[in-house]
């Protein structure tokens, strides 16, 4: 049944596409996802000199994405790309201390040593190894790798030991004793855990993620933490004397979202010491943050957030804790979201990413008087960043240019990868910031006019929502709004009451009121292009994905104003999503519980509660395995909608978790939201 479920979803990926519109020359299009590179993970060698990355594209053989790794001179010298593993994939490249070789996770099966009176005999009957995720090494220049772990589970995450001899790695405990053989069919799933699911995961049990060291040389493994909680995103102090790593704690760590920071010396059996104590989250969990040490080894530089019952409303703060006596303070006391922190060489200021009003640049924070400057500049988006030697490499990009590397310098950027060249032969639509008020509030977001815009015409026009709820609509490359735009639509992406980059202040407006205010803010901003003579009111679709599509349904069931609607990975009747998706903990947090609260339960499901008062037809979308927001949200509303014989229909995608990965069913989706609203707000079927 599977097998054949999946026939007939890439059966229809191509009907999808066949239905909408064909390409206009020089336009962006459908058929430009699968040409797009997605650039990723840069980090900077010792002296500053070089740098490495991944490169993720498209292997349309396979239906799959796979990712590469590339280096390039730090003055833009030398680009080259260092492995080509199709249908396998390499990520989060790092440089050993001493710049000769590259470490790289590479789910690649490790090359096998043919065994005696063997050699030529092909193999056939050899058992094909799983595909894991491990830590290989090869030279900084490229050429032939070895594999240097080999834990069963795979590894999750690394860093190198300051001398290059060993690696703190991160890993899962093993699903079976070693040795023992896999069962012909898996063994039941039995868990006694506060939250037992979990997005890419699937169920949880009694398996942890804990701290091991490797040494590089021989590949022997020793475990330095145990027990029933997890560990994360390790940190070698600069002197080789600590590991400093994420954790939660406690009676039961399911219950509550109070990360701490502990360290610990990196061999077995040492005892591990806590370093952070506020009793909120010592981690942001969208970006995961690793803490970064000083290059004296006595401080570490770290993201703090709100207390539990804020959960993600509160903004992620820029904290500094004392290794030796665990004092901490805020460095950047600032009411928006500080990412990424990296040291300078001589530890007198910190780097950081810091998001402000749909933009995020990098800044230079003084670790001691919190004066901050700005050093990328404009409407951009910087996603990540790599600092060596006082010099700095930035991950980013705007409305025009998907995300790219780039060297920071006082003059400006300067360019250090070009991987989606093809772009410049593409008409792309511009961005252009709006504004307005709702009930006395300045309400901010972007608006993409159509390819070929003429001033006094109007568009049909899409309101695209955004998922968090806690996030921004920033001046990002969005692949979705240049297709639209070169299809005739025009975009309004507003960032509502709930929205980050605007302060705490403003993200908690929603808290436990879902769909209230965000949909007035929302149907505000079209109103505001409509006005502007810009967007056709008897042409208005909406959609988006997450708590997109719980916000989208929130919308149709408040105004029937909207004559197309696609609710992407949406719900809306939180009284089933409790102890459904992966968020138990979140509801309990924010809404109570269903026996006890109804009030807040009732509210957060309006749009269920009161389907009747839904007309607008609307496409729902949803990945087979998410966990985060399931299908059950997507398929309840198809029904009520379904069941009152208002237009619909429901797209479940095999296999796929919360984000879409296979190709084919990216351009799936975007093939069918286009035909989809072109059925409903265009003259022409």
């Amino acid at each position: 049944m599977r097998r054949r479920w999946i026939v007939l979803c890439l059966s229809a990926t191509t009907l999808a596409a066949q239905a909408a519109p064909p390409a206009q020359p020089g336009r962006f299009s459908i058929a430009d996802l699968d040409r797009l590179a997605d650039v990723a993970e840069p980090d900077l060698n010792a002296d500053g000199t070089a740098l490495v990355y991944s490169v993720s594209t498209v292997n349309a053989a396979e239906d799959l994405t796979q990712s590469d790794l590339w280096r390039v001179g730090y003055d833009g010298s030398g680009r080259k790309q260092l492995t080509r593993t199709p249908g396998n994939s390499e990520s989060r490249p790092l440089w050993s201390p001493d710049g000769k070789s590259i470490a790289y996770l590479s789910d690649a099966p490790a090359p096998r040593k043919p065994e005696a009176g063997k050699e030529g005999e092909g193999g056939d009957d050899e058992e094909e190894e799983e595909e894991i995720s491990q830590v290989w090494l090869m030279p900084a220049s490229g050429g032939a790798a070895r594999r240097v772990t080999s834990f069963p589970s795979g590894v999750d995450d690394y860093v190198w030991s300051p001398d290059g001899k060993r690696l703190a790695v991160i890993v899962r405990d093993p699903e079976r004793p070693a040795g023992a053989p896999e069962p012909k069919n898996p063994p039941p799933i039995v868990t006694t855990r506060y939250q037992f699911k979990e997005d890419g995961t699937g169920y949880l049990d009694g398996h942890r993620t804990h701290l091991y060291v490797v040494d590089i040389a021989s590949g022997r493994a020793e475990q330095i933490t145990s027990g029933d909680h997890d560990e994360l995103l390790p940190s070698w102090s600069p002197d080789g004397k600590l590991v400093a790593y994420v954790t939660k704690r406690g009676v039961d760590p399911d219950r509550h979202l109070n990360y701490d920071i502990y360290v610990v010396e990196p061999h077995a059996g040492a005892k591990e010491r806590q370093l952070t104590t506020f009793t909120g989250s010592d981690l942001d969990p969208y970006w995961e943050t690793r803490p970064s040490w000083s290059p004296d080894s006595r401080r570490i530089a770290y993201l703090q957030s709100g207390e539990d019952k804020w959960i993600y409303y509160a903004p992620w703060q820029l904290a500094v804790v004392d290794v030796a006596s665990g004092n901490a303070r805020i460095a950047a006391p600032i009411d928006r979201c500080v990412t990424k922190p990296r040291w300078s060489a001589d530890g007198r200021h910190i780097y950081a990413l810091v998001e402000r009003s749909r933009v995020t640049r990098v800044e230079k924070i003084d670790a001691d008087s919190g004066e901050m400057t700005e050093l990328t500049h404009g409407d951009r988006f910087d996603y990540d960043l790599a600092v060596s030697n006082d010099r700095i490499a930035v991950l980013g990009g705007d409305d025009t240019h998907p995300y790219e590397i780039s060297a920071v310098e006082p003059q400006g950027l300067r360019a250090l990868t070009d991987h989606n060249a093809f772009l410049r032969q593409r008409t792309l639509a511009a961005v252009e910031p709006i504004a307005f008020k709702v009930d006395g509030n300045e309400i901010e977001g972007l608006l993409v006019k159509p390819v070929g815009y003429q001033p006094g015409q109007r568009y049909p026009t899409i309101l695209r929502i955004h998922g968090g709820p806690v996030y921004q609509f920033s001046h990002e490359f969005m692949a979705d709004w240049q297709v639209y735009a070169a299809q005739g639509y025009a975009v309004v992406a507003i960032n509502p009451r709930g929205s980050s980059g605007r302060g705490f202040d403003f993200a908690r407006a929603i808290y436990a009121d879902w769909g209230n205010v965000d949909v007035k803010d929302v149907v505000a901003g079209v109103e505001h292009v409509v006005d502007m003579g810009i967007a056709d009111p008897q042409r208005l679709g909406v959609g988006g994905w997450s708590y997109g599509g719980i916000l989208t349904n929130a919308v149709i069931a408040r105004d029937t104003r909207f004559k197309a609607a696609i609710s992407g990975a949406g719900a809306s009747n939180m009284y089933a999503m409790y102890g459904h998706d992966q968020y138990v903990r979140e509801y309990t947090l924010e809404l109570g519980t269903p026996w006890k609260d109804r009030e807040q339960y009732d509210r957060a499901s309006y749009p269920f509660l009161h389907a009747d008062r839904i007309t607008t037809p609307t496409m729902f979308q949803c990945g087979e395995a998410d966990f985060n927001v399931p299908c059950l949200g997507a398929e309840q509303m198809y029904q009520a909608l379904r069941a009152r014989n208002v237009p619909t229909q429901l797209v479940v995608y095999p296999g796929q978790n919360h984000q879409l990965t296979v190709p084919s069913y990216l351009t799936d989706r975007l093939a069918r939201n286009l035909a989809w609203y072109d059925r409903y707000l265009k003259d022409t079927p």
